[in-house]
């Protein structure tokens, strides 16, 4: 057996004498360089996996390839062409022809009477789809009923001019706001926590991602920050971290339970990992990560442990209470498991007002555990030449009239007003799941989903679940495309309960039709085929979703 020969002690040290501090210099840069990627080499591999790297390193170099053959004047020219017919039907879908249009000011202001006759004319000549009362959506309008607008309205009326960043003009705005995060924090077991309001759950989220970099930063010294998400998590993670300049590390969810693999998250967590994420309930399929294990995770390694909140806001906090956290209907089990402030590990919660709260759009809470972590989410500015400037999240001035709006609304529901609309709409959630579950054998609910939101799949290849909510759509439904795994999704809200039944036939209408009759040029259909169809699919999709982007914007 051969042995292993050292170098002789005074070879070496000779060698270092005739080296210039220069080139020993060079030698141990590129040794520190070395030795520093082949670290974020390991963690990558590690946090990844061996076969998801070798994957994703395979798509990469087909990618590549495909860009490269894109480059040859006939097939750009072709790909140009089907693009730009993409953006025409995308602007003939989103921007009317045959409507009056107002691209300047007038040259004289215009009464309230001519205000509001325009307003209707746009209403009624923009069709149907501008009509969400017909109840025929997912989610978008969590409306509380005709009465509950007009105390937001009353509302409005009041404090339409407020603005919180000048507390001392407006002290009512402060204290409701202050209040409302007090409600929010109670309703998640942490009364003596902080928080703030935001503009929306995506706010929230990103503010909760730079409260964590800017928290590592000064207490742990991390400089290259990583955070790992459920592949179920919500977009806005991702666009935290890219607007935090935060790593992102995505963990795969079991194929049946649809939480995220713990195991997968335990390896990938690393001395630079500064915040993991967990979801009660996430918004693809309407499941609840297992929020104990993550807490579990996050206080062993001194880690923050976020829980999104934000679609399970004013549903979650009441499902035991209305009797629906433990116990079996329809034949199927539903288990809540403790999400919240209790939950050994968890640092922070984001919990969406303007969804189940039914306070006016644009009205989000985000909370933590304690003050002392609130602070890194603060910007502030001492040697500013206007002055002091701080602000407690991305807005400088804000719409004081949306809190009192979501103040108004949180008095008016009272607990026993959400714990009724909590009953009513996870119970109108659970039937469409039982329906499905027991009476379409070709489709199947992915999970267990305990809240307000139900996602059905296909059980076979031969059934194109996009065609079917192509069909769904066809009978004026407006409901989620999904990918990985593709489903379709229905979030109920207090509108869906008059048409439950009406929603269970016009689906199993639509799965017969796109068994029998399949169109296969359906929004959905053409949508998610184009970005599974190659390396470069997903770019395609990007672009025209940059072409919907741009269409919001042409007058």
């Amino acid at each position: 057996m051969s042995s292993l020969v050292l170098p002789d002690p005074m070879i070496v040290r000779d060698f270092l004498r005739t080296r210039t501090p220069y080139e020993t210099a060079k030698t141990a840069l590129f040794v520190y360089v070395i030795v520093t990627h082949t670290f974020k080499l390991y963690r990558h591999i590690r946090a990844r996996g061996v076969t998801d790297s070798v994957r994703h390193s395979w798509t990469w170099a087909c990618k590549q390839a495909l860009l490269l053959a894109l480059k040859v004047p006939s097939v750009q020219k072709d790909v140009q062409q089907k693009l730009n017919q993409a953006r025409l039907e995308i602007e003939d879908k989103l921007v009317p022809k045959a409507v009056p249009r107002h691209l300047a000011l007038p040259e004289e202001g215009k009464s309230v009477e001519w205000i509001l006759a325009e307003m209707a004319k746009m209403d009624s000549e923009m069709g149907p789809k501008a009509d969400w009362r017909h109840a025929k959506l997912s989610g978008a309008v969590y409306h509380g009923g005709d009465d509950m607008l007009e105390v937001i309205v009353a509302a409005f009326e009041r404090y339409a001019v407020s603005n919180p960043l000048h507390p001392d003009v407006f002290p009512a705005i402060r204290k409701m706001e202050a209040e409302i995060v007090s409600m929010c924090l109670r309703m998640y077991n942490n009364p003596n926590g902080a928080g703030t309001m935001t503009s929306g759950g995506t706010e929230s989220i990103v503010m909760a991602v730079k409260t964590y970099r800017d928290w590592a930063r000064e207490v742990k010294g991390i400089m290259e920050p990583e955070m790992i998400v459920p592949a179920t998590a919500h977009a806005a993670f991702d666009k935290g971290a890219a607007y935090m300049n935060v790593k992102v590390h995505l963990i795969p969810v079991d194929p049946l339970t649809r939480k995220v693999n713990i195991k997968r998250v335990r390896r990938a967590i690393n001395r630079n990992t500064i915040l993991v994420v967990g979801s009660a309930v996430n918004f693809p399929d309407g499941n609840q990560d297992d929020i104990v294990a993550l807490g579990e995770l996050a206080a062993r390694h001194n880690i923050g442990l976020h829980v999104d909140c934000c679609l399970g806001s004013f549903i979650l906090p009441f499902l035991e209470k209305a009797g629906l956290a433990d116990g079996e209907d329809g034949g199927a089990r539903y288990k809540i498991t403790p999400f919240d402030f209790r939950v050994r590990g968890v640092t922070s919660i984001s919990c969406d007002t303007h969804k189940y709260g039914f306070a006016p759009k644009g009205s989000s809470v985000i909370m933590y555990r304690d003050a002392t972590l609130r602070r890194h989410q603060y910007y502030v500015l001492p040697d500013w030449t206007g002055g002091v400037y701080a602000s407690p999240s991305l807005s400088g001035s804000r719409p004081g009239a949306l809190i009192a709006g979501t103040w108004a609304a949180m008095h008016y529901m009272g607990s026993d007003g959400y714990l009724k609309s909590c009953y009513e709409i996870v119970s109108c959630a659970r039937t469409i799941a039982n329906t499905i579950t027991n009476s379409i054998p070709e489709l199947y609910v992915l999970g267990s989903p305990p809240a307000s939101v139900v996602a059905f799949g296909s059980k076979s290849l031969e059934l194109n679940i996009h065609e079917v909510g192509d069909a769904m759509s066809k009978r004026g439904w407006h409901l989620n495309a999904l990918s990985g795994p593709a489903a379709v999704h229905i979030a109920c809200t207090l509108l869906t309960l008059p048409h439950v039944n009406t929603f269970i036939a016009d689906l199993k209408d639509s799965v017969r039709e796109a068994k029998e009759n399949p169109y296969g040029k359906g929004t959905m259909v053409m949508l998610y085929g184009l970005g599974s169809s190659s390396a470069v699919g997903p770019d395609m999709v990007g672009e025209v979703a940059t072409f919907f982007l741009d269409a919001l914007y042409k007058a």
